[in-house]
């Protein structure tokens, strides 16, 4: 018997980037320790006191906190999934090339530009924060100083000249 093929949806579990820093992944777990000692606590004692308001099948609060207790269950879930497998990206000290971790200062068309490379969960590219899978991070990788790299964006191809790594 074959399985049905169903696209990703509300209820499959979310792939992580395994790449973060040792700060991101205290603030996971700090989020994990609030939600197990605050949230969830909470949750539990508001199912069960809409649970007893009578019929559950027309208990619209009921089925309301049941399904946020459900969503604080799988918070937790992808919370100790994620520290659990979590590869630490430890500040690099060889400057020879870039990579994940690096600050590396580009200049392209005349203007100066610095990325910091990490993983995907923390990327932020108004901060200047790239991920080692964007199409910059990726072609910055492995290059060294007065390295020229071509990297294509949509319709254009944009040209870096790395004038130093961090």
């Amino acid at each position: 018997m074959r399985l049905p093929n169903r696209k990703p949806g509300k209820y499959t579990f979310p792939t992580f980037d395994p790449n973060i820093t040792d700060e991101q992944l205290q603030l996971l777990q700090r989020k994990l320790n609030h939600i197990k000692q605050i949230s969830l606590p909470q949750a539990i004692k508001d199912t069960q006191r809409y649970g007893e308001h009578g019929d559950y099948s027309e208990n619209a609060e009921y089925q309301i906190a049941k399904g946020h207790l459900r969503g604080l269950l799988r918070t937790i879930d992808e919370l100790h999934y994620q520290i659990n497998h979590a590869v630490i990206i430890q500040p690099p000290t060889d400057v020879g090339a870039v990579h994940i971790g690096h600050t590396v200062t580009v200049a392209s068309n005349g203007q100066t530009t610095q990325f910091k490379i990490l993983g995907s969960t923390e990327a932020k590219p108004a901060a200047g924060i790239i991920s080692y899978q964007s199409p910059v991070g990726a072609a910055l990788l492995g290059h060294q100083l007065n390295d020229i790299v071509t990297v294509q964006l949509g319709h254009r191809q944009v040209q870096y000249t790395i004038l130093k790594i961090d």
